[in-house]
């Protein structure tokens, strides 16, 4: 295992390497607005839990992945709105994300007490076989830690996935439908097209479509998506404003009981920190719909559109 080396540390003062010796080290490398990391948690919370006092230690590497996400006191924020209390390592320089040769969010690296890596996973999943290498490791054996996600962190309901992430800015846009195109970097007035194909995006009201981001320059604005999934996210940060308000509408109409956790039945909502909301959670009967997202006021920067 690479040292970890941070210049600042959550939850912990700076663990050196003797303090890691003789330790079962699982590391987590997360960011905060990552959907499928928020899906992972409650198993990683439940693993520290459940074995800490028989010698493992959770050691969680926050590695952001949008300019925001670079702020100490938003990660401080999703450790205690996700009740983080392991370790946390402030990774903004990606030092410790190169050291390990990672690429993903999720990524787990299972470590024994020598220090060697004995495995490791990336992205959902595998709950079961990871903690019995956890076990292994431990030389315990005992039942599972039982797990329930719940809101944001509620597992995927993967049979009516079929849009996938659907990022904002140019460095990563795809379907953007707006008539006429994106143009990079330089306000200008976008209009919704007369129809929206399936997974297609687009834009109303003045905007700046930025390298990671749109940005809300002026008025009121609406961002428009045609997905097929059980729940919809999206990532948004309010920059200099807070709070900004805005209404959700699927195909033309409030939510309802479709609504989200950052939502209410008539599709309201507030942007106040950069994180990710759950706008739209459907019940069973879940079909292809047309969200809006309107922001009342400008100011609204958003980068991805997040599904599960």
């Amino acid at each position: 295992m690479p040292a970890i080396r941070a210049a600042e540390w959550l939850n912990s003062d700076p663990l050196s390497p003797g303090e890691l010796r003789a330790r079962v080290v699982l590391v987590d490398f997360w960011t905060l607005t990552c959907i499928n990391w928020l899906r992972t948690e409650p198993y990683v919370r439940a693993w520290w839990q459940a074995y800490r006092n028989e010698g493992l230690l959770v050691v969680g590497v926050h590695t952001p992945e949008f300019s925001f996400e670079h702020k100490v006191d938003r990660v401080r924020q999703a450790t205690r709105d996700r009740s983080i209390d392991y370790p946390v390592v402030i990774d903004n320089d990606y030092a410790v994300w190169r050291a390990f040769d990672n690429h993903y969010w999720p990524a787990l690296y299972f470590v024994d007490e020598d220090k060697v890596i004995r495995d490791r996973h990336y992205g959902e999943g595998r709950y079961e076989e990871s903690e019995a290498l956890i076990q292994r490791l431990l030389d315990i054996d005992r039942e599972p830690a039982s797990v329930v996600g719940v809101g944001v962190e509620a597992e995927a309901d993967w049979r009516n996935l079929r849009t996938p992430e659907t990022y904002l800015g140019y460095e990563r846009s795809q379907n953007f439908a707006s008539p006429g195109g994106a143009a990079f970097g330089i306000r200008r007035a976008y209009d919704l097209p007369d129809a929206l194909g399936f997974n297609d995006w687009a834009l109303s009201g003045e905007w700046t479509v930025g390298r990671e981001n749109v940005f809300l320059e002026r008025g009121t604005g609406t961002i428009a998506l045609r997905f097929h999934a059980r729940d919809a996210h999206l990532v948004l940060s309010a920059g200099a404003r807070d709070p900004i308000p805005f209404r959700v509408l699927l195909d033309g109409k409030p939510p309802g009981r479709a609504h989200g956790v950052d939502t209410d039945k008539g599709g309201n909502g507030l942007l106040r920190d950069g994180r990710l909301y759950q706008l739209v959670r459907q019940g069973h009967d879940v079909s292809e719909r047309t969200l809006e997202v309107t922001f009342l006021e400008r100011g609204a920067e958003a980068y991805v559109f997040t599904f599960g």
